[in-house]
Order: structure tokens, then sequence, then C-alpha cells
């Protein structure tokens, strides 16, 4: 219900912002809206040629039709394009694909690459569950996951599936973490009683999910490789420490609201044994030199998944026997997960699509951009420094968008620097938040939930406590 009401409110306001700007003026168009690009020009007039100064139709001769008025940044440019005896004028740059573009891009750019990774890794589990591993996986870790998710039975295949899941997020491998991850919610809804609402399992998993523990963030090292910085993979240990610390907060968070009891020397034992292998590798890691340390990063996560793989399959083929039991084969069971994979994507399409759809409307409206200086403002009146408050804008989108806070995060080292104080924390905000509206849309959509409970307000709690803690450990190591 607060998801549906979300979703409504945004589209709304946004569409009524809109109309109000253009019936008053204030917009000359408003077909970015619906078919522009992302940093497409936006057009703010359209003028005839004979009523601009003749200095400006001088200049506009002498660029061939074109004529940039240079703003403080690439953003403020004023574009002057002649088209005959109409010059059109653009000022700055479209924030996200329009609705047309956007339904397009849901299909051929998200849609169609997430079935491809469902349908083999989702091969590869079904491998998992035919051979009989996922039960003694799940059998090995029910003594710490029953302490966490006191409704799932002891030994059930959802365990084997959430460790999967969390050890992908903490490896920086998301292409294998929401097939593992969704694979997790379908078998969590087998026991859910309630087929309609989230049971307090999935609300627990979803938000540890959310909360992304990440040992090694691959990808925001190579984004601040590209833009130049010095050492990429010096935000590291502050991005493991802020997302450890929005683990645990997501963990307590919703341990307090269900009462579990967490007073259990297992469960103290393993959360001890994650910070126990956090902290070997980081002392091995600083201790290399640059070149040695981004190969490192670059490998280690590639290598084990590959070896997740190679254990799997590798498994699979010394239990042949037990596939002939059941009148299957190897290959027919890897093809018999990868259809169920298929069906899950397609599942899960009309969610992505209706959330990707209204942050679309959302962002180009130009209502984010109002919410966020309002906060960048009150940012400033509360004295905190202008460093921090120029990477605010990363984290305010993060929960929408992925692809939106990656640009800000691009932009942000780009105009500050990739090693600014800016730049770096753009990089924390980035690696230690997750994209919660879509994240919920997907996950939930999958097993068709439509009460989530109190699983948005939790997510958002996490992810302001992540923007709190990634403020301070960035003061604290920058």
């Amino acid at each position: 219900m607060v998801l549906s009401r979300f979703w409504l409110t945004i589209i709304i306001l946004s569409i009524v912002f809109v109309l109000v700007m253009l019936a008053t003026g204030s917009l000359y168009s408003i077909d970015h809206i619906v078919n522009g690009k992302k940093d497409d020009a936006l057009l703010t007039k359209e003028v005839y040629l004979n009523t601009l100064p003749a200095a400006t139709r001088d200049s506009l001769n002498a660029k061939s039709g074109v004529y940039i008025l240079r703003g403080a940044t690439a953003k403020t440019d004023t574009v002057l394009t002649q088209d005959k005896d109409v010059v059109r004028i653009t000022v700055g740059r479209q924030s996200a694909d329009g609705i047309l573009p956007t339904c397009k891009a849901t299909i051929f750019d998200i849609l169609l690459p997430l079935i491809a990774y469902l349908s083999f890794f989702c091969g590869i589990l079904q491998l998992l569950i035919d051979s009989g591993a996922s039960e003694k996986l799940a059998k090995m870790l029910s003594p710490v996951f029953v302490k966490i998710f006191p409704e799932v039975p002891a030994q059930h295949p959802a365990i084997s599936y959430m460790m999967l899941n969390f050890a992908a997020n903490f490896l920086g491998l998301d292409s294998a973490a929401t097939p593992f991850g969704l694979k997790a919610m379908e078998s969590l809804q087998e026991i859910n009683p309630d087929k309609e609402r989230a049971s307090n399992s999935q609300i627990m998993f979803l938000c540890l999910h959310a909360a992304g523990l990440t040992l090694i963030p691959t990808s925001i090292i190579g984004y601040r490789a590209a833009q130049g910085a010095h050492n990429p993979s010096d935000v590291m240990l502050p991005c493991i420490i802020t997302s450890f610390i929005g683990t645990l907060a997501a963990m307590i968070i919703v341990g307090i609201r269900q009462r579990i009891n967490f007073r259990s020397a297992t469960l103290l034992l393993a959360i001890g044994a994650v910070m126990g292998v956090i902290t070997g590798l980081m002392f091995y890691i600083v201790r290399l030199d640059l070149v040695a340390k981004n190969h490192f990063t670059n490998n280690i996560s590639n290598v084990i998944l590959l070896a997740i793989i190679l254990l799997i399959t590798g498994y699979a083929f010394l239990k042949e026997k037990v596939f002939t039991t059941n009148g299957k084969d190897v290959f027919t069971s890897f093809v018999e997960g990868a259809g169920g994979g298929l069906k899950t994507g397609v599942t899960i399409f009309p969610y992505i699509l209706g959330m990707l759809v209204a942050i679309s409307i959302f962002r180009n409206s130009g209502v984010f951009e109002i919410i966020s200086s309002w906060i960048a403002k009150f940012f400033l009146l509360l004295h905190v420094n202008k460093e921090t408050v120029d990477a605010i804008p990363v984290a305010i989108l993060r929960p929408f968008s992925s692809t939106g806070s990656r640009g800000f995060l691009i932009d942000s080292m780009r105009t500050y620097g990739a090693d600014s104080f800016t730049g770096r924390l753009a990089s924390v905000f980035q690696c230690s938040a997750e994209t919660t509206f879509y994240v919920i849309a997907v996950y939930f959509g999958s097993v068709k939930i439509k009460n989530t409970r109190y699983t948005l307000s939790t997510m958002l709690l996490v992810d302001l406590i992540c923007v709190i803690a990634a403020v301070f450990v960035c003061m604290l190591f920058f």
C-alpha cells in the first residue's frame, strides 16, 4: 500500500507540476517528458532569426548556424541553433530518458540482460537443488540463519539461496546477486501463509539485501579509475565500513520490529567471523602497491564466481546418478531451471516498467531538483560544509535510480575532482545504499506481494543511516 501511494504521488505531483509550468509559460516545451533522451538539450525558446540582435545573427553565421554562450558549467551553456529562418534556443541537459525511451530501454537495456542473467543462474541453482547440494548447504548454515529468520524451517532451501545472494552482494557481483535473491524470495514465498502479504522472513531478507554488505566495490573503483583518481581503490575501506553499519542497522531495526532474540553465541560468532574476514582481507589489500591492488580487486570477485559455478557443476557431475534416479540428466536440469528464470523475468517486467517510468517523470519534471535544492539549503543552514552538501544529490537519488545517481557521481568527480572530498563521499554514497524502490518492485513483484508492510520505511531509514555513516567515515578517512 505504501509503495502504491508513493508511486501515485510522484506521478500525479510531477505531471501536475509540469502542466502548471507549461500553462504559466515557465516551460516552453514538454516534449522531453515524453520523447526526450538523457543528456538531450532542453528547448527553452524558438524565435525568428530576424528578431535577434545583429551581433547574434553575425555570430550564428560565423559559427555555421550554431552559437554557444558559455555558462558556469557545461550544463548551463546556452546553445542557439539556426534552422533556416528559425533559431532554437536550448539550455542545460535532460536528467533522464522520457516516458517512451524509458519504456524501450526497460525492455532492451534492463529486461533482456536481466532475463539472460536470471536464466543462466537459475539453471545453475537448479543443479544445486537437484543434486541435493542445497539441502546440505542449508543444513550447514541453519544454526546461524534460524536465529535471524526464526520462521524459516531449519535446512530449508531458502537458506542456501539467501546465502548465495549475500555472498554475491559481498563480492560486488550484481548480475549474480539478483537471480539468487529472486530465487530466495520465491522459496520464502512457499512458506508464506498469506501470499499477498510480505512475511517477516521476506522483509528481513530484503532489508539485509538492500543494505548490501560489500567487500569489493568493483564498479565504484572502475568509475574512479575512469575519472583519473590517483588511487581508485582508496574508498574501498570506507565503503566496507559504511555498508557493514547499514547491514547491522537493518538487522537490528527489523529484529526489534519482529521481536527477534539476537542473544545467541552462534550469531555473534558468525558476525565476528564476517568482521574477521573483512579485517583480514583489508590488512592484505592495504599492503599492496597500486598496480597489485587494482589487479587483486578486479579479479577476486570473478574468480570466486567462477569457483561457485565450478563447485556446483562439479558436484552435479559427481552426483549424476541422483539426476538419473529422478528421470533427468544434468543438462536437462539446467534447462529446466533456466526456463524458470525466463518466466520470472517476464513476471517482474510490469513492476520494473511502472517504477522506472514514474521515476523518469519525477526527474524530468524538475520536482526532484527542487526537492534536492531545498535539502541542500537545509544542510547549509545547519553549517554542514559545502563539500558534503555537493555530494548530497547522489545520496538523494540513489534510492530511486542507480543510473541517475551514477550520473551524479561521475558529474561530481568531473566537477570537483575524483580525489576531492566530494568525489570520494559521492563514491561511498553510491556504494553503501541500494535502489530501494526498484528492489522492492522487483523482489515483491516476482512473487506478487501486494502488502509490503513496513519494508519501505525500514529500507529508507537504513538508507539514511548509511548516508550519515558515510559522512562521518569519510571525514575520518579523508
